[in-house]
């Protein structure tokens, strides 16, 4: 039987759970975020993901493309968001996005990316075409994931149309997969406090309901760290895993580590690497349905995305390339990565790297190396 070195008692109860792969409950995830063994809910965790990838940890080449920061929501916690006409406000032409894209394509990229403002003037088939000029422009082994579901919502109301039938529309022309932005936390109270006119948790969990219905495959995300409970971070986890047993969509999870620069919410001090991994790990243990945790190094870091491999997450996410969101509220990580660097980072842990496109099939296995880091061949 495989036993955890564990320092804190009202961990063990959970730990023979996982250790019978039985499902945990609301109170197993408040006992985790309560408990500071780091190490022992780290190592349930990591047999977890063991379990369920191997030695497996992933990465893609992608590309993200933040076609404009114009919004009409303008949410306390967000530091993108700029009205028309403000300092440091832009659009993108289509003609721009479908170049943007085409340049990912052209340098290796199996993803586009697109994750925008919600322009206050731009038409339902601006966005339609947007669609279809990106998937025009790359090659068709290339994944279109764009859109959050709050986007889909806001463009259901300019179009006057259901959030299924412009999700079809969006298929149609050509879109792939949906991203797992949005979604923030489902409480109603932080909802009320800090993005009241952002889509509801209930909206959200529907929209990507109907998207799997559809067979888009989506992602799913937790923005943490900033005005929430414990609790109510359990409690959107056990959501999404509820909608994961009633639709089966959900590719990946990625917490989300709040960043408060340049937002409303400045004063709040933001995580730390403690927290980061504690809530890493606890997604892995909490969302048995969910395939895939992904550690996003933009918003964590690279040390604890890294990290974060012995602590249940078997993704870093990819290369990116001009992400603008999270660096607008004060990420000082890099904007991109190269391949070579994400093979590095995933060699050194002694983790098995594989390339992989959204919906996770295999592009090329890079076995690891003796931990010189230098042997990045492919298999």
């Amino acid at each position: 039987m495989t036993s955890f070195h564990l320092h804190d008692p009202a961990l063990e109860p959970i730990a023979r759970k996982v250790i019978a792969g039985e499902r945990l409950d609301r109170a197993d995830g408040i006992a985790l975020y309560a408990s500071r063994d780091l190490l022992g809910i780290g190592q349930m965790a990591d047999h977890v993901r063991h379990k369920i990838n191997g030695d497996r940890v992933h990465f893609m080449v992608n590309r993200h493309i933040n076609p404009t920061n114009i919004c009409r929501n303008r949410c306390k916690f967000c530091a993108f968001a700029r009205d028309a006409g403000e300092p440091g406000a832009y659009e993108m032409t289509l003609d721009a996005v479908a170049a943007a894209a085409r340049e990912g394509a052209a340098d290796g990229a199996y993803e586009v990316h697109i994750v925008s403002g919600l322009h206050p003037e731009w038409s339902y088939d601006f966005y339609v075409d947007m669609v279809r000029q990106v998937r025009n422009a790359v090659p068709d082994h290339v994944i279109v994931q764009a859109f959050t579901a709050v986007e889909i919502e806001h463009m259901a109301i300019i179009a006057e149309k259901t959030t299924l039938e412009v999700l079809s529309d969006l298929k149609q022309a050509g879109l792939d997969a949906l991203p797992g932005g949005g979604a923030e936390i489902f409480s109603e109270r932080t909802r009320a406090e800090a993005w009241e006119k952002k889509t509801s948790g209930d909206a959200w969990l529907r929209i990507h309901g109907e998207a799997h219905s559809l067979g888009i495959a989506t992602n799913c995300t937790m923005l943490y760290g900033h005005i929430e409970t414990a609790e109510e971070r359990v409690d959107h986890l056990i959501r999404l895993r509820e909608q994961q047993d009633a639709s089966g969509g959900f590719l990946a999870f990625i917490p989300l580590a709040f960043h408060p620069a340049n937002t409303e919410l400045e004063k709040l001090p933001g995580t730390t690497g403690f927290d980061d991994l504690k809530t890493l790990a606890i997604a892995r243990l909490m969302l048995d349905n969910i395939p895939h945790i992904k550690a996003f190094w933009i918003m964590v870091g690279l040390k604890i995305a890294q990290l974060s491999t012995a602590f249940g997450v078997d993704d870093i996410d990819g290369t990116v390339v001009e992400e603008k969101i999270t660096h607008m509220a004060g990420a000082t990580t890099p904007e991109a990565l190269t391949k070579d660097e994400l093979i590095a980072m995933i060699c050194e842990t002694g983790n098995t790297a594989v390339e992989r496109d959204t919906l996770y099939r295999t592009i090329r296995v890079y076995p690891a190396c003796e931990g010189t880091c230098e042997c990045i061949a492919p298999a």
